[in-house]
């Protein structure tokens, strides 16, 4: 910390209780001075001689012959910033360091002690101080920016406020190769020591001063000066944005509370909503924040709590919305407002997914007229993004899915919030859905059907699939597709098996005149493979199990399906025969026993390729 001695003269200030200060001396005092609750019993030739404003007030109380009191009303930075300059004009020793320096300037500028009455007067060994040392000092700077909040507006128009803060926000702009003085880095220590605590070995080389190296000093700062000295780092350009979103982190950590308790209480809460709305303004406006996606759901998350401008909180959510795919289902989480049902505040999630939905199709649009994208696939390949918001919504499906309270329309609304290209597999909105039958048992058919109507089968992996032909929750209708899409592509694998059994360079490239050929031939495999199935079909029951024909110990066969889905098969008949009358379905139903899933297929597959050769006669 820097300092200046100033006189030479031991000091001869002496105190009488705490109200009264005198000058130790064979000559009686002939002038008071109150300032504030304290006397100063002086003399008034050394007060003259440097203050021109005494220098007056003196002349005037000699000339009215009234009591030689003065009393200075208002004086800035009070006795203890008195007693310096009386100090001076006696040319006693005194100290200047950062932590007086502007009461001192404040008071030699009330009491007028200027060159004008004195060469070498305070004020110019004040500015000589400030200008040569304080200011050059990164500490120091920090420590006369916090004192002057107290001696507003003096320390404003004395102009010490600004210059404070343009050699703040210079200091942070340096080259931090050429940086040699003292920073708190507190962070850079924990670092190390968990390092060295966990075994792992340092790096021969490390960055001597990271580029965020002052970013925990100003953090002392209060909010109103911290903000100016942002603005200020801001302006003059030199700063990445993912220092400043580190700076406006920690201060954030710094200064918020951690309970919610503390946050709202009255006593606080003006300043934690002072303190959250000035983070949300310094925060930069485009999608370089480095701030986490965590932290800034966090700070909504406060914003809410105090009550936060509405306007800084649409600032806030369109930040959330420009990277919510670095964000957990977790982060998403944020409490119900009082006003609103639910556990948790999804009319909120929804807001923070349509942000981000409009600025991807912004920067989708912005592409095809830059580089003329042509596909969806393309889009998605080269927007990683979209498919992690995806997965998140998923997983956020299914946590709110517990909720009694959401209605179904709602969770519909939030699950079509992303586009279908997000969801290349229907895995986790499959897990949602399940969940929400689960926890909402009382639901219609009619919602039921709109329910599962946002989950495609032909998306579902092996696995959910094996889990959905099993699951008691879903509709009938849906386990059927699923177990037929499932037949499906074990019917379209083994004919893709066979096929490329053949040597790849014989087969053949299909073009316009042999297209029709090769569909007859697909055709006819497809046919051959049903037909193979049909023989594989050919077991027998026994004792409620499918057994393969021809096993050594038929009681112990294995289960080919579960019996639920056997059950369904053994229905699959009425849903296909479902639209004739009543008699048509009862008959339906009592045959089913004698049908088969392959024969559903293989018959499937007739009726389509009739009815399509029905559709080739007529065009012709």
């Amino acid at each position: 910390m820097k300092f200046m001695k100033l006189g030479s003269k031991p000091d001869a200030f002496q105190s009488e209780g705490s109200c009264v200060r005198y000058v130790s001396s064979e000559l009686a005092s002939d002038v008071t001075i109150s300032v504030g609750q304290v006397k100063f019993h002086l003399h008034k030739f050394p007060l003259m001689s440097k203050s021109n404003r005494l220098q007056k007030l003196i002349s005037q109380t000699s000339e009215e012959e009234s009591s030689n009191e003065i009393e200075l009303v208002d004086f800035p930075g009070g006795p203890k910033a008195f007693e310096i300059c009386a100090k001076f004009c006696y040319g006693m020793t005194v100290t200047l360091n950062p932590y007086n320096v502007v009461a001192a300037r404040a008071a030699s500028d009330y009491l007028e002690m200027t060159e004008d009455i004195e060469r070498g007067n305070l004020i110019f060994k004040i500015e000589v101080f400030l200008n040569s040392s304080v200011l050059r000092s990164w500490k120091d700077s920090i420590i006369v920016l916090q004192t002057t909040k107290s001696l507003l507006p003096w320390s404003e128009n004395l102009k010490v406020v600004g210059r404070c803060i343009d050699s703040i926000a210079s200091k942070t702009s340096v080259d931090p190769s050429t940086i040699t003085w003292s920073y708190t880095y507190n962070r850079k220590l924990a670092t190390s020591d968990e390092i060295i605590q966990s075994g792992i070995k340092l790096p021969e080389k490390i960055q001597s001063v990271p580029k965020d190296w002052w970013v925990e000093d100003i953090c002392e700062l209060d909010i109103d000066l911290y903000k100016r000295v942002m603005i200020t780092i801001k302006s003059k350009g030199r700063m990445d944005g993912s220092v400043i979103g580190e700076a406006l982190k920690t201060y954030a950590v710094r200064w918020l509370p951690d309970s919610v308790d503390s946050l709202v209480s009255e006593v606080h809460s003006m300043r934690n909503k002072s303190l959250v709305e000035t983070i949300i303004c310094l925060l930069p406006s485009d999608k370089g924040i480095s701030c986490s996606c965590s932290f800034l759901l966090k700070l909504l998350k406060v914003a809410i709590l105090v009550g936060a401008d509405d306007s800084l909180m649409e600032d806030l959510i369109r930040s959330i919305g420009l990277k919510l795919d670095e964000a957990s289902f977790s982060d998403l989480l944020i409490p119900a407002r009082s006003s609103q049902t639910t556990t948790y505040d999804i009319e909120l999630v929804q807001r923070l997914i349509d942000e981000f939905v409009a600025n991807e199709k912004r920067s989708r649009d912005l592409k095809i007229a830059d580089k003329n994208v042509k596909s969806d696939s393309d889009f998605v390949l080269g927007h990683g993004s979209l498919l992690k918001v995806g997965k998140i919504v998923d997983d956020y499906l299914a946590e709110v899915a517990r909720d009694p309270n959401i209605s179904v329309s709602r969770f519909i609304q939030l699950s079509q919030s992303i586009p279908g290209s997000a969801r290349p597999i229907h895995d986790g909105l499959y897990g949602a859905i399940d969940m929400y039958l689960k926890e909402h048992k009382s639901l219609t058919k009619a919602e039921k059907k709109n329910l599962c109507g946002l989950m495609d089968v032909k998306k579902l992996t092996m696995e959910a699939s094996m889990h959905a032909a099993q699951n008691e929750h879903l509709p009938l209708r849906v386990v059927v597709q699923v177990l037929f899409f499932e037949q499906a592509k074990a019917a379209a694998a083994g004919i893709h098996a066979v096929t490329n059994g053949q040597n790849a360079m014989d087969s053949p490239r299909y073009t316009d005149e042999n297209w029709g050929k090769a569909a007859q031939e697909n055709r006819k495999s497809l046919r051959i493979r049903m037909d193979e199935m049909k023989i594989k079909e050919d077991e027998v029951l026994k004792n409620g199990k499918l057994v393969k024909r021809g096993s050594k110990n038929r009681g112990s066969g294995s289960q080919l399906l579960p019996s639920r889905s056997r059950r369904i098969f053994d229905k699959l008949w009425i849903v296909g025969k479902g639209f004739g009358n009543g008699e048509n379905n009862k008959s339906s139903e009592t045959s089913a026993s004698s049908q088969s899933p392959t024969s559903l297929i293989q018959g499937e597959i007739k009726t389509s390729v009739s009815s399509s050769r029905r559709r080739r006669h007529s065009i012709s």
